[in-house]
């Protein structure tokens, strides 16, 4: 999931600059005729027929326009800062779950509880915590995602393995059976797959960071997360793929078209990619949910995505908010998760899942075993590249103990916690 990082000097800048500008009091009304509502989306993030279709609701219950602009995650973090603090900022905005923290305590979002209620969101509590800060719901959750297991079917056929793993352990077996019996490499998992790292860790129920009297300090050293990267390193052992890079670098699905490798783990819309840069995969590809240490209970996810929330600064809450009501309804909520790939927010989303392999696949650990990084401002600073945490993989795949790993990175982790 691509996910900008934000700085978090440039974030208090706007405690400032909000509280100078003031917010609206959302006494504009839901009558937009011969309105607009800024939107901003980044790139990718809106399909074309979930894009008409929340446009032409909109239009038709509000007379209003929206003005959908598309930004790059490359610069977002200052971008976004600068639009948020300004008299005429965009009124409705993506944000990355991660970065949601950080603005809300910056004052910069508008509390949204209310419509919560209105909606009926019954989003899994997993995805819907990234929307909360002390308490209060300042954005509302658009889509997410987690990984599975993408594999080349032709492979495994080759392999003679028929049924899919259900367990950890089944999963290695599989691995193993290919490398075996054909001369593909098993799995393709670079050393700093952070995402799929920090999923782990939900699962062996760590965690990253601790308080410390009145400051949040890191918690690497902890045996929860060494058992977490010890069963990244059993994965990682099935692949040739580089200790010191991550799944970008180069692309993971760019690898899985060659045809040459077993499985990857990925989100979803990564087969696009890989069918772009070989079109001949296309009905070779499958995927599963990536299974934990009994049938029971998925393995550990990250559920990486995006929320929406209105501007503290818009001079069009209330058109703001009847956006949301369009656009987070569970028709449209749907459509994303049909056309994208995303995984289903909620229960009643499961059948729209059905349509789409992946989602389908990702569905069950979201629900049993999802979960996100620290929910606090500074944790967007630790992430920031260079991410230590990934230093510390590295290093433990080159033989170094994980308690030794742990100190040589806590340090700058504390640094970065430490900003404010």
């Amino acid at each position: 999931m691509k996910r900008g990082l934000i700085a978090a000097t440039a974030v208090a800048g706007l405690l400032v600059s909000v509280a100078a500008c003031g917010s609206s009091d959302g006494k504009t009304g839901a009558d937009g005729k011969d309105k607009s509502l800024t939107v901003w989306v980044m790139s990718g993030s809106n399909p074309a027929q979930w894009t008409k279709q929340v446009s032409d609701e909109f239009k038709k219950k509000t007379g209003a326009t929206v003005k959908f602009e598309v930004q790059e995650w490359n610069g977002i973090q200052q971008k976004l800062t600068t639009a948020l603090s300004e008299d005429t900022p965009p009124d409705v905005v993506e944000i990355g779950n991660t970065q949601t923290a950080a603005y809300a305590k910056a004052g910069a979002l508008l509390d949204v509880g209310d419509l919560k209620k209105e909606i009926g969101g019954d989003w899994s509590e997993a995805i819907n915590s990234a929307s909360i800060v002390d308490g209060k719901q300042y954005a509302l959750p658009w889509y997410a995602g987690n990984r599975v297991v993408m594999y080349n079917k032709k492979i495994w056929k080759e392999a003679g393995i028929t049924d899919l793993p259900k367990t950890r352990n089944e999963l290695f077996k599989a691995f193993e059976t290919i490398g075996k019996k054909t001369d593909a490499e098993p799995l393709y998992l670079p050393g700093q797959n952070w995402y799929f790292f920090d999923g782990l860790t939900i699962g062996t129920g760590a965690e990253l960071v601790k308080k410390d009297g009145n400051k949040w300090v890191s918690n690497m050293a902890d045996t929860k997360v060494s058992k977490a990267m010890d069963i990244y390193k059993q994965y990682q052992a099935f692949s040739k793929a580089p200790k010191n890079k991550d799944e970008a670098t180069p692309q993971q699905a760019n690898v899985f078209a060659k045809g040459k490798t077993g499985a990857i783990i990925a989100m979803g819309y990564e087969a696009a990619t890989a069918i772009k840069a070989n079109p001949a995969i296309k009905n070779d590809i499958g995927f599963f949910t990536i299974p934990g240490e009994t049938a029971d209970k998925p393995e550990g996810v990250f559920l990486g995505g995006s929320n929406f929330a209105v501007a503290g600064g818009s001079a069009k809450q209330d058109l703001a908010k009847e956006f949301l009501k369009i656009a987070l309804s569970k028709k449209n909520d749907a459509q994303m998760v049909k056309e994208v790939g995303w995984t289903p927010k909620s229960p009643d989303l499961a059948s729209a899942a059905k349509d789409n392999p992946a989602a389908a696949a990702a569905a069950p650990a979201a629900q049993k075993s999802g979960g996100t990084t620290p929910l606090i401002p500074q944790w967007g600073a630790v992430e920031n590249v260079p991410n230590p945490i990934k230093d510390y993989m590295t290093a433990v795949l080159n033989g170094k103990a994980p308690a030794d790993a742990a100190k040589d990175v806590e340090g700058e982790i504390n640094k970065r916690l430490a900003q404010q």
